[in-house]
């Protein structure tokens, strides 16, 4: 039998390391290093440090970026694992130079640390600049909801949440009834009064949140013409609650400009409301504004820079914006896609399977069939049933719209209810209705919007060919932050620290693209 050198993984060694040959050239982990020790001033943390002629020495700005943007490049965002890494992974060692930050003070940079952060993402941005990285010929923007560290069970208009305290008040005197009843029963064991006490205790906390929130805090209203209340949250008062693909989150929605060229982020911030609507204004003056500042374009908006953005960006307000600046942009509404032939072709071509399955519609009796008399707002069906007008409202062409519906005792026994209801056993159910029909009064032709502007620049054939680029721009950009960064939830509470946060993932997805396409690479 061969006989092989002993194995002892418990034993200890001393071993020599040099920390510099750690961080091999073309890591990301030298990036980070050469770029923040040779080409960044970190000069704007300084003024937060006061222990100039006293106190202990404090962590170098420097190690503490390393470290975060490093861990957070690898999915790790809990500041405890950040300082375990600290002490066990030669990597994070080589970059802190063996010192180990307590997790406070890493938590303390991140989340206290929002304009700082900012500066060093427009220093990577300008770098990226200087090397012939940004194109500036079309920036795409989109937005990616994602969760906060706040839950979604603590949301409400202030009327629900004082139901809430009712609620709680009720639940609190029961289980103090039924705690007196256990004191006083000599079968009782101790731990069903102790189980009684903490549910006592925690429904207590909660009152009291409750009733501390309504008492410091005022209704918090949305936006639009006509502001109404949205429901707020007790533990993160800025976040909101937001309808994704994956169900309903309580969280922000982090927008990013992406430049077209090599994908990176010239913008990047955060919005706690979900919709996408009034961010756009925002979100163009900034970038307006840190272009200036960085002396990169003076008016980046009003040149050939073109601005592209999903559907979830228009509305009427935002494309008079966009015209009465002279912004070259195009921002589709959300019937782009029916508009385009090209898609109903696809549906023809690929959809075939479903079409052959699918059932017909059935040709339903039309309403010129009605007999509606405008004059004394009359309407009956073609078996001569008198209908009821359920509404009226005045459409947007100025015209009026008015709405009859059909008895349900009429058409649950009309031998044409089979041609004339879409779902003829509709009656017949508890809530069901008969039929519906309405009729256009004094219809004008309505005059031209900016929308229409809009529209005509996206279904052009230039618009289709510029709109196209869109996904393949910004897309990529949130699967890498999301997926190969790990990005699934904000760690942090307030506006401000998810602002920071999310600075600092798209700053390592630039310095990814400079160390790939920049000087860095060479």
């Amino acid at each position: 039998m061969p006989r092989f050198i002993p194995l002892n993984y418990q034993q200890t060694s001393m071993v020599v390391i040099n920390y510099l040959d750690q961080l091999q050239f073309g890591t990301f982990e030298h990036a980070i290093h050469h770029l923040i020790d040779e080409r960044l001033d970190l000069s704007v943390f300084y003024p937060k440090y006061q222990n100039d002629a006293t106190g202990r020495p404090a962590y170098d700005p420097a190690a503490l970026l390393k470290i975060i943007l490093f861990g957070y490049s690898k999915g790790i965002t809990s500041s405890r694992e950040l300082q375990w890494c600290c002490e066990t992974n030669i990597i994070f060692k080589a970059l802190s130079c063996d010192s180990v930050p307590h997790y406070t003070t890493i938590a303390a940079f991140v989340s206290g640390r929002k304009q700082e952060i900012e500066s060093v993402f427009e220093q990577v941005l300008l770098i990226c600049h200087q090397q012939g990285l940004l194109g500036n010929e079309l920036f795409a923007i989109d937005g990616c909801k994602m969760s906060s560290n706040a839950a979604k069970e603590w949301s409400g208009t202030f009327k629900e949440l004082q139901e809430k305290r009712i609620k709680l008040k009720r639940q609190i005197s029961y289980h103090m009834n039924e705690h007196e009843k256990l004191d006083k029963s000599e079968s009782a064991d101790e731990v069903r009064k102790q189980r009684a006490v903490q549910a006592i205790e925690t429904l207590n906390k909660a009152h009291e949140k409750i009733e501390q929130f309504l008492k410091e805090s005022e209704p918090r209203m949305g936006k639009g013409k006509r502001p109404q209340e949205v429901k707020s949250n007790i533990t993160d008062n800025e976040s909101a609650k937001m309808t994704t693909s994956k169900g309903t989150i309580q969280g922000y929605n982090g927008v990013a400009t992406v430049d077209k060229k090599h994908q990176i982020i010239v913008d990047a911030r955060v919005f706690g409301e979900g919709q996408e609507h009034h961010t756009l204004k925002p979100v163009l003056e900034g970038i307006q504004d840190r272009f200036q500042r960085l002396a990169i374009n003076d008016d980046i908006l009003t040149s050939q820079t073109i601005i592209t953005a999903d559907t979830g960006f228009a509305n009427e307000k935002n494309m008079q914006y966009l015209h009465d600046n002279g912004i070259n942009a195009y921002i589709p509404d959300n019937k782009f896609r029916s508009r385009d032939p090209k898609f109903n072709e696809q549906k023809q071509k690929h959809g075939k399977r479903q079409q052959d399955n699918k059932v017909s519609k059935v040709a339903l009796i039309p309403a010129n069939e009605f007999h509606f008399d405008p004059i004394n707002m009359t309407c009956v069906c073609p078996m001569g049933e008198a209908m009821w007008k359920t509404w009226e409202r005045t459409e947007v062409s100025g015209g009026k719209r008015i709405c009859f519906e059909g008895k349900i005792r009429a058409c649950r026994g009309c031998e044409k209810k089979h041609q004339c209801l879409r779902n003829p056993a509709s009656p017949d159910k508890p809530k069901g209705h008969g039929r519906l029909v309405s009729f256009l009064i004094n219809g004008k032709q309505r005059p031209p919007t900016y929308t229409d502007w809009m529209k005509h620049r996206v279904d052009s054939a230039h618009g289709k060919q510029i709109y196209s680029h869109r996904m393949s721009v910004v897309e990529p950009v949130f699967g890498n932050i999301g997926t190969n960064k790990k990005l699934k939830r904000f760690s942090l509470r307030g506006k401000d620290k998810v602002q920071g946060q999310w600075h600092l993932f798209c700053l390592i997805h630039n310095i990814e693209k400079l160390k790939n396409y920049g000087q860095l690479a060479a």
